[in-house]
């Protein structure tokens, strides 16, 4: 003799999963497959500017040692390149530009413009043997060839952080969550030719001619 239970069974058990288990579960399945790879890849975004942020504040550190120590030389050596004033003029300028630059774009062009004017005055001092053989003038000159090769160094190391970083923006899918989310392509740090390698600074006090006034 079969026996029935006197309770009725319950309409989840008799008909299977309850109707909004399938919904709910496609959902989820779509934020695995495109939520949060898409937050993954924000994430990364952000992880890479500001690796290429923190990068520049270390050129900004160098560039801002470069600044401080050129004037140092330009004024030790004011006394004799009473011919070459201008070129104070042009360092003095930069300088300031450099003071007042807000922006990345800003300070490299500032650098930039600084670049034309310390070569030329390395140029100029090494034309003056009474320069060279001037303790405190040979060691500003050392200390800045020492910042510019550190220069060279840091801006080598910003463009490829900022290379990775643009390459990133461009690729897809990556590059739908960059144009959602703000992210632009970032300038790389070109230095002006005649910069792109540290200066060549020559400490030979062996004799030389002064060059003349006229």
């Amino acid at each position: 003799m079969t026996t029935t239970s006197s309770y009725p069974m319950s309409a989840p058990t008799r008909r299977g999963l309850p109707k909004w288990a399938i919904p709910v579960g496609i959902v989820l399945g779509v934020l695995l497959l495109v939520v949060v790879p898409l937050i993954s890849s924000r994430n990364g975004l952000v992880n890479k500017d500001e690796a290429a942020n923190q990068q520049f504040a270390q050129i900004d550190v160098v560039l801002q040692r470069r600044f401080d120590l050129i004037p140092n030389l330009a004024t030790a050596a004011k006394a004799v390149l009473k011919q070459e004033q201008d070129v104070f003029g042009e360092i003095a300028r930069a300088r300031t530009q450099y003071g007042g630059a807000k922006t990345e774009d800003q300070k490299v062009a500032a650098s930039n413009s600084l670049d034309s004017s310390l070569s030329r005055l390395l140029v100029i001092v090494e034309s003056y043997p009474q320069l060279k053989s001037d303790g405190t003038i040979r060691d500003l000159m050392t200390a800045i060839e020492g910042t510019e090769n550190r220069i060279a160094q840091e801006r080598r190391t910003y463009n490829e952080v900022v290379t990775d970083y643009n390459r990133s923006i461009r690729r897809f899918p990556t590059s739908i969550v960059a144009g959602m989310s703000g992210f632009n392509r970032r300038t790389l740090f070109v230095a002006n030719a005649a910069s792109k390698d540290a200066p060549k600074i020559d400490l030979n006090t062996g004799p030389s001619a002064s060059p003349s006034a006229g």
